[in-house]
């Protein structure tokens, strides 16, 4: 199985974009989405300094418009997964299927600059915290008022809040952690983001995505996604939740992932794959510039596998949100009503129960999966009547 994976802010570096405007159309295509997230992308990706590509306002669309347009030289109908970290989520919600590229970029150029502004109001940071052990470090940042906001697996981490908190942190590290502040303008994934989430929600409420194509999971917990509203819902929360990467990788491990292609800026997100699933390590290609698409062509074609045709059935389908062992809610039985949001049942995993809820009203037609029934990601679990 093969997954595509887009990261986010942080991996950005001067010029990184350069050589993938050799490739025909790529600056037509930059230059049109420039219009669109309100930002040159073009001198941002070329000729831009660090310290322009680290405003938040103009590095989330740049990193959304770099991994689509690399994405367009690959044969992504043979990849099975895609999975972005933080604002890397929109480029794979639109590699799954679920938002237009014109839609993921301007989604990019709001958030960035609802982040920054928020960011404004008062003072606050982040910082990386290395090593330790885990559940000391989450209390550690407890005690100080701080929030866990990325939690990258591998002994990492991120902190964020208050200035003065991130001080206390700096000065009283965990044991055996070493804490390392960031150049970042705010703590993002926080509830100090929640004016930037309720902007964000005004503009996503025109939007009406699509059902994921492919396997996509999210960074709220690590499952995989299944529905076009809820991926749009949970792509608004994710500016105040955490990132969850940790459990991304480790659904990844789960699925049995055998190869993965990092989309520009690459490199950050295989570090972290390298450090976390050394035991079962897939195989990765970092796609740099242009001169790394045959070896990403070639890991696809080894990795991947042909996308499977849409199912013409007329029914609406409820799947498993995350590998696990499926146990349908006691009492509900095949002819009964079901409304939208209710709990159907839960998939059991190592990390405890996910709940299964119906997307639409209409009669529970059919069980696919009974009490017990190991499942995995995007397996279908129930069908409920009517038409599409």
């Amino acid at each position: 199985m093969l997954a595509v994976l887009s990261p986010g802010q942080g991996s950005q570096k001067p010029g990184f974009l350069t050589p993938w405007l050799d490739l025909t159309g790529a600056e037509a295509r930059l230059r049109w989405w420039s219009a669109l997230a309100g930002v040159d992308l073009v001198h941002l990706g070329t000729t831009a300094g660090a310290e322009e590509i680290q405003d938040t306002a103009r590095t989330q669309p740049l990193l959304v418009a770099a991994a689509l347009l690399a994405a367009e030289h690959l044969p992504m109908h043979d990849v099975t997964l895609t999975a972005g970290h933080s604002v890397g989520e929109l480029g794979a919600a639109t590699l799954a299927g679920v938002l237009p590229a014109e839609t993921a970029i301007t989604l990019a150029g709001v958030r960035g600059r609802e982040m920054a502004a928020a960011c404004a109001i008062e003072p606050t940071g982040m910082a990386a915290v290395l090593g330790g052990d885990t559940d000391e470090v989450l209390a550690a940042l407890d005690r100080h008022g701080l929030h866990a906001a990325n939690r990258n697996g591998a002994g990492q981490i991120v902190a964020a809040g208050s200035i003065t908190g991130l001080d206390a942190l700096v000065a009283e590290p965990p044991t055996k952690a070493r804490v390392v502040r960031l150049k970042v303008a705010g703590a993002f994934h926080t509830p100090y983001m929640a004016p930037a989430e309720a902007a964000l929600a005004g503009v996503a409420a025109g939007i009406t995505p699509a059902r994921p194509a492919r396997i996509l999971l999210s960074n709220l917990d690590g499952t995989a996604v299944d529905h076009g509203p809820e991926l749009v819902q949970r792509l608004v929360r994710q500016v105040t939740s955490p990132v969850r990467w940790d459990l991304c990788m480790r659904t990844l491990a789960d699925l049995g992932v055998t190869g993965v292609v990092e989309l520009p800026p690459a490199g950050t997100l295989a570090g972290l794959i390298k450090r976390e699933l050394a035991d079962a390590l897939p195989e990765i290609v970092t796609l740099k510039t242009p001169d790394d698409l045959p070896a990403a062509r070639d890991l696809i074609a080894r990795h991947g596998s042909a996308a499977r045709p849409a199912p013409t059935a007329r029914f609406r389908v409820v799947t498993a949100p995350a590998p696990g062992v499926f146990q349908p809610t006691q009492g509900l039985t095949e002819g009964q009503a079901l409304k939208i949001g209710q709990v159907i049942g839960h998939v059991v995993t190592g990390r405890g129960p996910v709940e299964v809820t119906a997307h639409d009203g209409g009669p529970l037609t059919e069980w696919l999966a009974h009490h017990d029934a190991p499942v995995a990601p995007g397996q279908p679990l129930a069908r409920i009547g009517g038409h599409s």
